[in-house]
């Protein structure tokens, strides 16, 4: 794939074309689909940024590079396969598999032994990788919510699905994984806290 062009002038009038040619518009709930994913993307590249710093420390932090790496790489086949109109292929066309969603389960049960059980819910925030991975999870579950939307008025692969659902618990657990292994506070939901502060 060679881009030379960033704009071209053809959105303007608020359509855009999937891979294949058809145009759609661009809030139609294909487009909202694997938009949402580039901004899941974009949220996780933000993690790893943040991240970066801690790399050449922490093991952990080099194992978590590693991951989300690989996660941003899926996340693109995803947002490909969701931007090409139901029934076209092309030669290379990404793929996700079971596989994929196994790996990703593995990478939730190798970090959870590391950590406690939960006995309150977690406030999403603490230190910031952990709260960006946190604001990633939240933008997950959206993906989520709009690809089984989006299935049921045309076909999506239901690896898909699934492969979403499970990143979003992913996410969940890296960002109490991170505060674990690399000191980040972690502030679980305090019931009635108004009423003790008063």
């Amino acid at each position: 794939m060679r881009i030379t062009k960033v704009y071209t002038r053809t959105g303007d009038a608020g359509k855009t074309r999937l891979a294949g040619g058809q145009q759609v518009w661009k809030d139609s709930l294909r487009v909202d689909a694997y938009g949402t994913i580039d901004e899941l993307n974009a949220s996780i590249g933000v993690a790893r940024v943040l991240n970066a710093d801690a790399v050449d420390e922490h093991r952990a932090a080099a194992q978590l590079e590693t991951e989300l790496r690989w996660v941003q790489n899926k996340l693109f086949d995803v947002g490909s396969i969701l931007a090409t109109a139901p029934g076209q292929t092309f030669n290379n066309m990404p793929q996700v598999s079971a596989k994929d969603v196994t790996r990703v389960e593995k990478m939730i049960d190798r970090c959870q032994k590391d950590l406690e059980p939960l006995k309150e819910f977690i406030l999403p925030g603490g230190g910031k990788v952990s709260g960006f991975l946190h604001q990633a999870r939240t933008v997950c579950r959206r993906a989520e919510r709009l690809c089984v939307a989006l299935s049921k008025t045309e076909p999506v692969d239901s690896t898909i699905i699934k492969f979403v659902n499970r990143l979003s618990d992913a996410l969940f657990v890296l960002a109490r994984w991170v505060a674990k292994t690399q000191g980040e506070p972690e502030f679980l939901w305090e019931r009635d806290v108004a009423e003790k502060a008063e």
